[in-house]
């Protein structure tokens, strides 16, 4: 059995009460869209499977969303269902009826279910249900899902209409004039070798779909002959637009039989009252302002304790294991390899939790389509979706939320499109490599500024590559934002705990596999091939150090040591040194050495980490951003020729490529989780790549030939 209806329609606490919250999460069949499932036991003894489908205003595939519930609905991928249980906000009936008359067209069992019948009623809105039941073609069951309003006789509608015993009667079809209906007719009988539809009333629904959906392009594969049909029947007097219509006044004459408004209804609602502010040109920006402010608060600073305790946790585990452990390549794996890439995973989650849980409030009270319609004129100027700004935001704080967080926007190519620009905001991982570098070749009168151009750079960029791409590889206009502004309403505390939930297994399941697999083979580079001489140095030293310290405080801490300075000793000797002096010549150009070649590879694991690769690099094992010895030893070191490596110009060069570079596996690995492949994630790794190194190039270069790079 498939659950559909419109967004905001209140599907997913439906869905909730009828199911006990017991959903599997996957994908549906040829696409990655979140699909939701559970089961719903009725009377009888009979169990159906309920599929919850996204929300969608109709069954015309031009987006990701209405795509899979046309597919579902129509049983593209799978048979067809059981029954349709279409989810129709009772306060908002001729939005949501135009889903419920597609569905009944197929002559699939269907059930409708009405709800928020509670706001209707305080609207003073007064639907016979039983009458518009009857003039559809498919019962009306008013309920209110949150109290569990009219569950049981939904239940019991639900089973009739799998066993087909619903007393309905007989609806006409959509009366269409002639010509209309040859097209029609031969679009059917292609779609009848195509599909081969059970019934005619399927076939049928299959023919309109086509009609108002092929064309688009971002649908799945389809026959040249489909596509020929459908191109015939529209060249001239499209029916397409007469169909929409003629569904339209099926839906005006149902609402006028069956709804009625109560003497005293109020003529101007709460929502429309609020929304005099929140879509105010100034006063609903400064309110975004500040709703805005609360939610980077949150990402950078209610979630760092979190973080904290997540990397105090999986610190405290990598000492017990090292512990009991013995010395040896086994134990450098688990405690360095696998324990550091859970930790690489989970440090993630707290940010994630607290995004997806403010995206859930803002969303189901009603905000977030307000503010996409308030910002849709501004994003739209560089070819982004209305809905990207919470994304883009986001993306100062981590790109792996905010590429998650495009989940929102409907369009696949928009939500493609965002994601290929987020990871260009400065994200809060950037911030060491910032601090370290200002601090050790800037002087604090310069440092400000330069932290500032920084962040500006890395907007301008993100900007200007959606602007670029919108026009190259992602070509297209960008559509018209149409979205429903529904009613405000108190965001359910359960509804948004499950949701939050499922948006972090979903990262730590997918996403969370890839990062640890890559955090392996990033450590692995760094760490091997050992030299045997280094390696019998350093433990005969740890055995001086455990005959000759007795305190044991003393000697974790010289065994800790110990262990820093063995990596630093080691680290010429591996595969990332070897990569480093391999990449030398290609990065050279811009103000780098091999030395600082390894530190880009290792901030492949996560962009912080050059700060403490870069540490070992110069034998200072344990350095942070704040090190004065590692800042030091930047500004001490030197090219072959004597001339200092570290510059205000190789400096700039440096952050620059770190604002412009896609250094970071995690966020290509949870890309490559949206979008169901390795083609988005290839590229946009190297067309950052790129980006960095061309512009980092020029900077230096230009800078050398003008006498900015002598020290």
């Amino acid at each position: 059995m498939l659950l559909a209806g419109n967004p905001n329609s209140g599907k997913t606490t439906l869905f909730n009460a009828l199911t006990g919250a017991r959903a599997k999460v996957g994908n549906y069949p040829g696409i990655t869209v979140d699909r939701r499932s559970a089961k719903l036991d009725l009377e009888g003894g009979l169990g159906l499977e309920v599929v919850d489908l996204p929300g969608t205003y109709s069954l015309s595939a031009r987006s990701a969303e209405e795509e899979v519930a046309a597919a579902a609905v129509l049983g593209l991928h799978e048979p067809v269902p059981a029954a349709v249980v279409v989810v129709v906000d009772a306060s908002a009936l001729r939005r949501g009826l135009y889903l419920a008359q597609q569905v009944v067209e197929t002559g699939l069992p269907t059930v409708v279910a009405l709800s928020m019948m509670d706001e209707a009623r305080s609207a003073g809105i007064v639907i016979d249900a039983e009458e518009l039941g009857r003039r559809l073609g498919a019962p009306c069951i008013p309920i209110v899902a949150p109290r569990r309003e009219g569950l049981d006789a939904l239940r019991a509608a639900i089973g009739d209409a799998v066993a087909k015993d619903a007393d309905l009667p007989d609806v006409a079809d959509i009366d269409l004039p002639e010509a209309a209906t040859e097209k029609l007719e031969a679009i059917e009988a292609v779609v009848e070798d195509w599909l081969a539809p059970e019934t005619l009333a399927l076939r049928r629904a299959w023919a309109r779909w086509a009609l108002l959906s092929v064309g688009g392009d971002e649908l799945p594969d389809i026959p040249e002959a489909v596509r020929v049909a459908v191109d015939e029947a529209t060249r001239e007097d499209d029916p397409g637009p007469l169909l929409i219509a003629l569904r339209y006044e099926r839906i005006d004459a149902f609402v006028d039989a069956a709804v009625t408004i109560e003497e005293g209804a109020p003529e101007v609602s709460i929502t429309e009252r609020v929304d005099r502010v929140i879509l105010h040109p100034i006063l609903g920006f400064a309110l975004f302002a500040v709703v805005m402010a609360l939610l980077f608060q949150g990402l950078f600073a209610w979630s760092d304790p979190a973080i904290g305790l997540v990397e105090d946790a999986i610190a405290a585990l990598q000492n017990l294991v090292a512990g009991l452990m013995p010395e040896g390549p086994v134990k450098r794996l688990v405690v360095h390899g696998v324990i550091a890439g859970v930790g690489n995973v989970l440090v993630f989650v707290p940010q994630i939790a607290l995004l997806f849980l403010f995206i859930g409030i803002l969303e189901d009270s009603g905000y977030l389509a307000r503010v996409a319609f308030v910002l849709d004129r501004l994003m739209g100027g560089v070819g982004l979706h209305g809905k990207a700004f919470v994304p883009m935001l986001s993306g100062f704080a981590c790109a792996i939320p905010a590429v998650m967080a495009t989940r929102t926007i409907e369009s696949r190519r928009d939500r493609i499109l965002t994601m290929m620009v987020v990871p260009l905001t400065s994200c809060s991982a950037r911030l060491p490599v910032y601090v370290l570098i200002i601090a050790a070749v800037f002087s604090p009168d310069q440092g400000g500024f330069v932290l500032f151009a920084m962040y500006f750079l890395s907007v301008i960029a993100a900007l200007g590559a959606a602007f670029v791409l919108r026009r190259t590889v992602l070509k297209g206009k960008k559509p018209p934002l149409v979205l429903e502004l529904p009613p405000y309403r108190m965001p359910m505390g359960k509804n948004l705990a499950l949701n939050t939930w499922e948006r972090v297994r979903s990262f730590l399941v997918d996403a969370g596999t890839v990062i640890l697999a890559l955090t392996i083979v990033v450590w692995g580079l760094s760490s091997y091939p050992r030299d045997e001489g280094v390696a019998a140095e350093y433990a005969a030293l740890r055995a001086e150090a455990s005959q000759v310290i007795v305190e044991s405080g003393a000697l974790d801490d010289r065994l800790s040591e110990l262990e820093g300075q063995e990596t630093s000793a080691q680290l010429p000797y591996s595969f990332a040194a070897t990569l480093g002096h391999a990449i030398e010549p290609v990065i050279e150009p811009l103000g780098f050495d091999w030395r600082i070649g390894v530190g880009i590879i290792g901030a492949f694991a996560a962009r912080e980490v050059f700060v403490s690769t870069v540490g070992i690099v110069f034998g200072l094992a344990h350095a942070d951003e704040e090190s004065a010895p590692l800042r030091e030893s930047l500004v001490a070191a030197t090219w072959p020729d004597g001339r200092p490596l570290f510059t205000p110009l190789s400096g700039l060069s440096l952050m620059i490529f770190f604002v412009l570079a896609s250094q970071c596996m995690s966020t290509l690995a949870v890309v490559k989780k949206e979008t169901g492949g390795y083609r988005w994630p290839t590229f946009l790794f190297v067309y950052m790549t790129v980006l960095a190194y061309v512009v980092s190039f020029l900077v230096f270069q230009v800078g050398t030939a003008m006498g900015w790079g002598t020290g």
